[in-house]
């Protein structure tokens, strides 16, 4: 066997975080507004990133702001380019699994649906914070420190994207309510 070299020791742990974080990278980017037909792309940039800043991670500080700051990245690169503008009806997610109740089913992935659209009325770096600290239930002051912004401005954009939120869920229930 050959000896434990540092490189080797990097690729291992690199392996580890891809196992246990590549849900939550996929799920973050989602909500961060990449498409489905996209996600496996931008999560794998998002991963190749994070390998070639490995070695100044802080392996104090939790792996998963530190993630989400390069999914940050990527997702508002994503977003910037025209072709990502638009979705394309029955873009679902291929391979997703059928639920065995399909009424349950259908009101889950409406539920998601709503929650997606309302999210993508925030402007992304309010919806960043929003995500960290409301979804991801990470504290203020790391969503700031991944985010690389003041604390009060962190705040401030988490009360807009609140206000943004509930108005969009509220706007798009009514809308919802009104088609059926």
């Amino acid at each position: 066997m050959p000896p434990v070299t540092q490189k080797n020791a990097m690729v291992a742990r690199f392996e580890a975080i891809f196992e246990a974080e590549l849900s939550y990278v996929w799920t973050s980017l989602r909500r961060l507004g990449v498409q489905s037909r996209d996600l496996e792309d931008v999560a794998h940039e998002v991963f190749l990133k994070a390998y070639e800043n490995l070695p100044r991670y802080d392996a104090s500080r939790p792996i998963r702001p530190w993630l989400f700051a390069f999914a940050f990245r990527f997702a508002s690169d994503y977003r910037r380019l025209a072709r990502h503008r638009t979705e394309l009806y029955g873009d679902d997610e291929p391979g997703r699994a059928k639920e065995p109740d399909a009424e349950q089913a259908l009101a889950q992935r409406q539920r998601e649906e709503l929650v997606a659209l309302a999210l993508d009325a925030i402007e992304i770096e309010r919806r960043a914070v929003f995500i960290l600290h409301e979804i991801d239930e990470e504290p203020m002051p790391d969503v700031v420190l991944t985010l690389g912004i003041p604390l009060n401005t962190g705040y401030s954009r988490l009360r807009v994207a609140r206000e943004e939120f509930t108005t969009a869920l509220r706007r798009l229930t009514r809308a919802q309510g009104e088609l059926r």
